[in-house]
């Protein structure tokens, strides 16, 4: 990251990431864990949200304002209705709020530094599973080059597909005809890791927000797999759908949700 981009060297932004996703994390395994906590409510979208995950993003986004105050941050439970700016940190407290208020592990803390537009940092942290992954720690498999080349051969996570929209519903159908498995694991963010890890070959995000997956594309790009969006093109925020894998599975997971009806 060029001194141009930020007043910040990525050393120190990789840092204050860390600060925050611990203050976040230290919290949830404390008092936010408890059943005021996780009473769960919904938004007009349908989707769920707790009181945990607004008190989540409230001490993440302190720690980041305390430390870039130059840098916005724009967190899913208080990012307005306007767009996203260029350069912010992208926040999700917890993403996977339904897996949370069951007691299903398969949660996490979502965390990107966007620069210019482009996803340059990332921080996910699963707390049920004990697990982290962090843009700049060597440890990811090289996706695009590891995973499996062709749908028919490939696992295949798929999130989004809560809006009872008719045309996720049939590409969740050709997906059971076409690629060798599906696991819908209901956060993006922890399909994106296992796309950078390995042990899926490619996602399929259906209606992501650019918290729900800003730090899981920065991952997956650093393992050397493609993140592509609505046209085959590289994944922008403005895009309805995210595909992430090697480079021709991702392209093939794009042409079939094209061949659908809207």
């Amino acid at each position: 990251m060029s001194p141009r981009h930020t007043l910040y060297e990525a050393a120190a932004l990789h840092r204050f990431a860390r600060d925050a996703v611990d203050a976040g994390v230290a919290w949830l395994a404390g008092e936010g864990s408890g059943p005021l906590w996780t009473h769960r409510r919904f938004k007009p979208s349908g989707e769920e949200v707790t009181d945990a995950d607004v008190e989540v993003e409230r001490r993440m986004t302190r720690v980041l304002v305390d430390r870039t105050p130059e840098i916005p941050v724009v967190g899913e439970e208080s990012a307005g209705p306007g767009p996203v700016p260029d350069t912010c940190w992208l926040l999700d407290p917890i993403d996977g709020t339904m897996n949370f208020t069951r007691g299903a592990p398969g949660y996490a803390v979502s965390l990107a530094c966007v620069v210019d537009g482009t996803p340059v940092l990332g921080v996910v942290h699963a707390p049920a599973l004990g697990r982290r992954w962090t843009t700049g720690a060597g440890g990811a498999k090289a996706a695009g080059v590891q995973g499996s080349r062709s749908l028919s051969g490939a696992v295949v996570g798929l999130t989004g597909t809560g809006s009872g929209r008719p045309r996720s519903a049939r590409l969740i159908g050709r997906l059971y005809d076409v690629a060798h498995r599906i696991r819908l694991q209901g956060a993006m963010s922890l399909d994106l890791v296992g796309v950078a890890e390995g042990w899926l070959d490619a996602c399929v995000c259906l209606g992501p927000g650019p918290w729900d997956v800003a730090a899981g594309v920065a991952l997956v790009r650093e393992s050397g797999g493609a993140v592509l969006g609505a046209g085959g093109g590289a994944y922008t925020s403005h895009s309805p759908i995210l595909a992430a894998g090697a480079d021709p599975v991702a392209r093939e997971l794009i042409a079939l949700w094209e061949s659908l009806d809207s």
